[in-house]
């Protein structure tokens, strides 16, 4: 049919033979409970199948690419996918570079800027070329080489090289702060958390060691110690050692502090020998070579600080740059302002220059004006040009991806959304849904999946897929505009909105234990001197705008002071006043975003320790030990049992050069990750690798007689997670899916009461009914005599908070007051709170 995308038998996953028609150049809205097929049939289907049929058309060969699992899909455009996954970890990344934003200012420093007489202090003004064409920056102006020659100090007439891009370029040596390496940020040990004065060296002064390495290195710092001629006893306090000894531990035989001592002793050979590393030496090295997020490497770095850099004071360029001017103002001072700032600036900047500096600034101006609309159109005009990519949530990594489509002008894609409304606040959805409609308007297609009523509402067409989650999804229950979905019974969707304001509180407001925790004049980043209580014992939303402070607040704040307090450490380096009320705690649990893990070897069941407890069942079997296979043998993270092609991934990554890597079916093990012979060993019917491929509610059912097995999964299914299959990759889950996943793991762990829970969002990527079920899991925990603090933009669990501190009023810079804080009642009441507007509505269902 034209103008549709019609797709035929669609059976990958969970999909049950699914058969619909897309109408094309609309906004169409896929939605449904989590686990219905959603990902499933946009991204695994309809993405998949663009990809392969524009590399067919190419020429290239697609053989090794899995075709979906579909009868057909006709009606295809060229795609393009914007999920929720942060594809830049560069840390020299900021939203300047990624926008080019900064590269324009760079260009405009180099052309406009002020510096003083390095020899006597005086002014040092640009020399402009003549106006004219070759004077319009266009390409030539861009070039990194633009500037060689010298500029003259009009007092002295001492000669300075004429100004360039590179010297405004953290990344590149002209320009980068010799001392941070243009990172902005230098790590150091904090030897107090290494070390314990008080203990021995066999008691676990060093704090790091456990038993086996204490037993090790005990008998290596005697026989180091000999060697020079000196004694060490590893019992006796780390306080009473000479300073040689202290040198020998810390810094080991080949450090200078300790072979200046011995200038005629040549190190020991070996370690057996006595080759002393030194503590230190070893945790620095450890440090560096660590990959990735792990474990370990999350424990290494507990012992380091990360501190703004002193040199360059956290800027990243070094003094010279820092030290040229327009209007007064560095590149370093503009770039740390929120973008609706930093466009004032230049336009008011524009009358003060020549006609020859305004020929430099008018085309900059319009080529930045325009890259920063898009930005503050998808919600994001509260971030500044120096904020790291790396520290994006996913949803503004989504949303940054989007402004830079909507420059593109293309027309005739289908553009494929995940949740783009994550981490929005229901006053910024208005703008987002705007930007939306306007790529529908340019010709395109635009599928979102999405749980916003807000966006949905707005959409031209809506899919609903249900009527579960996992094998109980898999289904299109309902299609068509929002009246027909309101009006189709089979629909949970419809049923939702239809009865949206029906209903009712769960519970009453909690008072709490009458103990409080009281953050006094906060002042980080935009907080404008707040003193903020927070209720123990209670379900506490922190509320607001996008950019208005809820993050700085209790990430940046809140949760290194707590954990300051649990490490018995002096709080220090705190922007606030006081924090009163640690004393009430008794464990510390933060959930964020972040991703679990970066390889593809982390997954649900590695993650949650469950394919442990799965590993040790299939080692205990009667045919695994006849065989004398232990439970090395069912990993396929080592050795022995895996599949040594795939290395037990079951998929071969294949590099399709301009295009993004391509993940294909391992030819050996057909991708099942393990050996014939491990796989003919099986539990109740099943192998090890059929139950990673499991849903987590499929394997409670199964492993129902197991108690510890059946615990964690049950947690995992509480959290609404029971849809996700065992192996699934822990790379592709989104920030919402992570965030519940940690928070199934550390509600695993056993506590008494008078837990403090901070978490970030945890309704991002829930159906409204799945956030009903979160509700219930999360007053569970408050019942139980913790306290709940979460910041959250989804109305539904705001108003079931027993507290809500609201920031505001806006974002950035107009951002960072204290609003409104009390009842949700109380709260929707407050003037100037653009969240109470919406909680008002909210409270009258």
């Amino acid at each position: 049919m034209e103008g549709t995308i019609v797709i035929q038998g669609a059976y990958e996953n969970n999909l049950k033979h699914v058969s619909l028609s897309i109408p094309k150049n609309k906004l169409v809205v896929l939605t449904g409970l989590s686990g219905s097929g959603k990902s499933t049939l946009a991204m695994d289907i309809l993405q998949k199948e663009c990809q392969r049929q524009y590399m067919e058309s190419m020429g290239m060969v697609t053989d090794a690419i899995d075709k979906p699992k579909v009868e057909s899909i006709t009606g295809l455009s060229p795609s393009i996918g914007v999920g929720q996954q942060i594809a830049n970890r560069n840390p020299r990344s900021t939203l300047g570079t990624i926008t080019e934003i900064y590269t324009y200012l760079r260009v405009l420093y180099a052309r406009l800027g002020e510096r003083p007489c390095p020899s006597c202090g005086a002014t040092i003004r640009p020399s402009f070329e003549p106006a004219g064409e070759e004077a319009v920056p266009g390409a030539r102006l861009l070039e990194e080489n633009h500037g060689s020659g010298t500029d003259r100090c009009p007092q002295c007439r001492c000669a300075v090289p004429k100004l360039k891009m590179a010297h405004f370029s953290f990344n590149k040596p002209e320009g980068a702060c010799e001392a941070c390496a243009g990172m902005g940020i230098v790590t150091s040990l904090e030897t107090g958390l290494v070390f314990d004065e008080e203990r021995s060296f066999r008691g676990g002064c060093v704090t790091f060691w456990d038993g086996m390495f204490i037993d090790y290195y005990s008998d290596v710092l005697q026989t180091a110690a000999k060697h020079y001629g000196f004694t060490f006893d590893p019992d006796a306090p780390m306080k009473d050692y000479s300073p040689v000894q202290r040198d020998l531990l810390l810094h080991g035989v080949e450090s200078e502090p300790f072979a200046g001592r011995f200038p005629g002793i040549k190190a020991p050979k070996s370690v057996g020998k006595g080759r002393f590393e030194g503590a230190l030496t070893y945790l620095n090295r450890r440090h560096r070579e660590q990959p990735g997020d792990t474990a370990q490497s999350r424990k290494l770095a507990s012992y380091f600080t990360r501190r703004p850099c002193p040199a360059c004071e956290g800027t990243r360029l070094r003094s010279e740059s820092r030290l040229v001017t327009i209007s007064g103002q560095s590149i370093a001072e503009i770039s740390s302002w929120p973008l609706h700032r930093l466009m004032a600036w230049l336009e008011e900047m524009r009358p003060a220059l020549s006609e020859a500096g305004q020929q430099v600034l008018d085309p900059i101006i319009h080529d930045i004006a325009e890259r920063m609309r898009r930005v503050a159109k998808v919600g994001l005009g509260y971030l500044s040009l120096d904020r790291q990519a790396n520290t994006l949530s996913g949803g503004e990594a989504q949303r940054l991806r989007l402004a830079s489509l909507l420059g593109s002008g293309l027309t005739g894609v289908l553009y494929v959304l995940d949740e783009p409304t994550a981490g929005l606040h229901p006053r910024n959805t208005a703008s987002l849904i705007g930007v939306l409609q306007q790529l529908r308007d340019l010709g395109n297609t635009v599928l979102v999946i999405e749980h916003d009523v807000d966006v949905m509402e707005a959409a031209d067409y809506i899919i609903d897929m249900g009527p579960g989650a996992g094998r109980q999804g898999g289904m299109v229950v309902g299609t068509g505009t929002l009246e027909a979905l309101m009006s189709n019974p089979g629909s949970v969707t419809g049923q939702f909105l239809k009865n949206v304001h029906e209903r009712p509180l769960s519970s009453g407001r909690r008072p709490g234990n009458g103990a409080f925790l009281t953050v006094r004049d906060a002042y980080t980043r935009n907080l404008k001197n707040i003193t903020v209580e927070l209720p123990l014992g209670t379900l506490i939303a922190i509320t607001g705008v996008s950019g208005s402070g809820k993050s700085t607040l209790l990430f940046d704040l809140i949760d290194p002071a707590g954990r300051q307090y649990v490490q018995g450490r002096v709080e220090s380096g705190l922007e606030c006043g006081s924090i009163d009320g640690f004393g009430h705690i008794d464990k510390w649990i933060t959930v964020d975003q972040a991703p679990i893990g970066r390889i593809q070897r982390s997954n649900i069941a590695t993650y949650t320790d469950v394919f442990t407890l799965i590993r040790n069942l299939f080692s205990g079997l009667p045919e695994a030990k006849r065989r004398k296979l232990s439970s090395k043998h069912f990993s396929f993270n080592v050795p022995g049992g895996r599949c040594e092609k795939c290395q037990g991934l079951g998929v071969l990554l294949l590099d399709m050069h301009f295009l993004p890597d391509v993940e294909a079916v391992c030819p050996d093990c057909g991708g099942r990750r393990f050996k014939d012979d491990i796989l003919s060993v099986t539990y109740e019917g099943k192998n090890i690798s059929e139950l990673l491929d499991m849903t987590v509610q499929e394997s409670l059912h199964f492993f129902g007689g197991h108690r510890e097995l059946a615990e964690k999964l049950a947690l995992l299914c509480e959290v609404g997670l029971g849809y996700l299959q065992l192996g699934q990759p822990a790379t592709t889950l989104s920030g919402g899916e992570a965030q519940r996943l940690k928070l199934a793991k550390e509600l695993s762990k056993k506590t008494k009461g008078h837990t403090l829970y901070l978490l970030d969002e945890p309704t991002t990527g829930l159906h409204p009914s799945d956030v009903r079920q979160l509700l219930i899991l999360l007053n569970k925990l408050v019942d139980a005599g913790n306290t709940v603090i979460v910041i959250e933009h989804h109305l539904d669990l705001i108003r079931e908070a027993d507290w809500i501190v609201d920031l505001g009023p806006d974002g950035g810079e107009a951002g960072g007051y204290l609003v409104a804080q009390g009842t949700p009642e109380h709260v929707a009441q407050a003037n100037g709170s653009y969240t109470a507007a919406f909680l008002r509505n909210a409270l009258s269902g």
